[in-house]
């Protein structure tokens, strides 16, 4: 399994070890909130299974899912994970980071990792990522790592008993390889 560098992060596979971290950070009603798939409250014990799940997944390289280790203090701070689509050549992309952790650009600079990998060790040609419209900063995260809006599906998905909007972002592979050559 890969484990990814930036100046900021070490991005490695989710380990046993970041369960405790892992629910602490996760159980808050503003991660949950902006994602699909979080539960709010976050059941107690749930971390250990998803970690053996998101484990299968990668061993089947039909996705990978990182955990954020800040360099500095060796915290787990969240996770970013993407789901292939192998038939496609396309992945997407998602995240969460612990609310102690906001508008440090961690996310970003751990998504663009990310996608240099998806791109360059993958050869995926497209990565896609998708927001709840209600969540600006996700959709920020997007841009700045270079994605394109594509288009917002209206009442998409039915979140704690409310349809909501999701907002699409992609980019290609010759785009993200040109604009890191060209910075």
């Amino acid at each position: 399994m890969p484990i990814l560098h930036t100046d900021r992060l070490i991005l490695r596979p989710l380990e046993e070890g970041d369960a405790d971290a892992l629910e602490l950070l996760i159980n808050d009603y503003d991660i949950a909130r902006t994602t699909l798939n979080i539960p709010y409250p976050y059941p107690k014990g749930s971390a250990i299974p998803f970690i053996h799940k998101r484990r299968e997944v990668e061993l089947k390289g039909e996705g990978y899912s990182f955990a954020l280790i800040d360099k500095a203090s060796h915290a787990f701070m969240g996770s970013i994970g993407m789901q292939i689509d192998k038939n496609n050549h396309r992945a997407e992309l998602g995240y969460w980071l612990g609310k102690s952790f906001w508008n440090k650009g961690f996310v970003t600079e751990g998504a663009k990792r990310v996608a240099q990998f998806s791109f360059e060790e993958l050869k995926l040609n497209k990565l896609c990522a998708a927001a709840m419209t209600f969540n600006p900063a996700s959709s920020s995260v997007m841009r700045k790592i270079g994605m394109q809006y594509e288009g917002t599906l209206r009442q998409q998905y039915l979140k704690w008993d409310q349809y909501v909007d999701i907002s699409y972002y992609g980019i290609l592979r010759d785009d993200f390889l040109k604009n890191c050559s060209n910075p």
